[in-house]
């Protein structure tokens, strides 16, 4: 009889840790990314009750995981790669498709974690560009594709890229309802962000019947984004969208960043060669001379040949 309890303690065992979490080190996330089209990084830390909760969770959902979504899950223990995907950090489920990530924003509850999961196995998050922004959000007549949330990021912004998972699960929480995209300011979107006026990264628009509001919230978790496109916005002042520019608006304002650029080089270059000021004084002072004695003899010379002209009438 103790055998036979002994021999089902070892199976019961064996079980376990079967189901238990594999653990990993941030460079094996990183390789493990290239490695499958899909993966579920669970980041955890030590003494953490509701870590405990999740990776309970996490331990009964992950065959189903590989078998339905064929996604493995593993988990890393205070890993440095934590505060890139969640700006709270642990604990959090990060999902990996095609090396796009998500940020799951539920409670520890299983039929919520894979729900959510099972829903976005691909990225709610669409990308725009200059070309296709009007045509896809139609954002100054307000007409038939529905309410916007644009992210404007940039390649160099480290706070656009800890907010990548963050946005993707906004666009996830909101699929269906509004529709979630982001902007390359400094490249493909350029144009539209001048056209908003964007000069600081990352900025979040609003767009909404013909109007745009910006999200100035200090928070920039998924909760927070959700609750401004879903109703937060009508206490942000909602500005009329511009329309597009003309060819002819385009030529003006480049025109006006030539000069404003040239005025910024020259300053630039008189601040480190201050004796160009007196040479340039000097210059222009020659130049006033000349013309004022230009005109002096242009005055002189006129009467006399009017004089001649009435000797000759007479």
């Amino acid at each position: 009889m103790k055998s036979l309890i002994f021999i089902l303690m070892c199976f019961w065992g064996s079980l376990k840790t079967e189901n238990v979490l594999q653990s990993v080190s941030d460079d094996d996330i990183l390789q493990l990314i290239k490695d499958y089209e899909k993966l579920i990084v669970f980041f955890t830390k030590l003494d953490c009750d509701i870590c405990n909760k999740f990776e309970n969770h996490l331990d009964s959902l992950q065959d189903d995981f590989e078998k339905h979504l064929n996604a493995p899950t593993v988990k890393a223990v205070n890993s440095h790669l934590a505060k890139l995907y969640s700006p709270s950090k642990e604990p959090a489920i990060v999902f990996f498709r095609h090396g796009i990530p998500m940020l799951y924003n539920g409670e520890a509850d299983e039929t919520d974690i894979y729900t959510f999961l099972e829903t976005n196995q691909s990225p709610a998050v669409k990308e725009l560009t200059d070309k296709i922004f009007e045509h896809i959000t139609q954002a100054a007549t307000g007409a038939t594709t529905g309410d916007w949330f644009v992210m404007f990021y940039g390649a160099s912004c480290v706070e656009c890229q800890r907010l990548h998972a963050v946005w993707e699960g906004v666009g996830a929480t909101l699929r269906g309802r509004i529709n979630v995209a982001r902007m390359d300011a400094n490249l493909a979107g350029v144009n539209t962000a001048k056209r908003f006026k964007v000069t600081k990264l990352p900025t979040f628009l609003f767009f909404r019947l013909g109007k745009v509001y910006k999200y100035d919230l200090p928070k920039t978790d998924i909760k927070s984004f959700v609750s401004f496109a879903q109703d937060w916005y009508k206490n942000a002042k909602g500005d009329k969208v511009p329309l597009l520019s003309s060819p002819f608006d385009e030529i003006v304002d480049w025109c006006v960043e030539m000069i404003r650029f040239g005025v910024e080089v020259g300053l630039d270059i008189l601040a480190k060669y201050p004796w160009l000021w007196q040479i340039g004084l000097g210059g222009f002072g020659l130049v006033a001379i000349t013309a004022l004695i230009a005109l002096l003899k242009a005055g002189r010379s006129k009467p006399v040949k009017d004089t001649k002209k009435e000797k000759k009438s007479k």
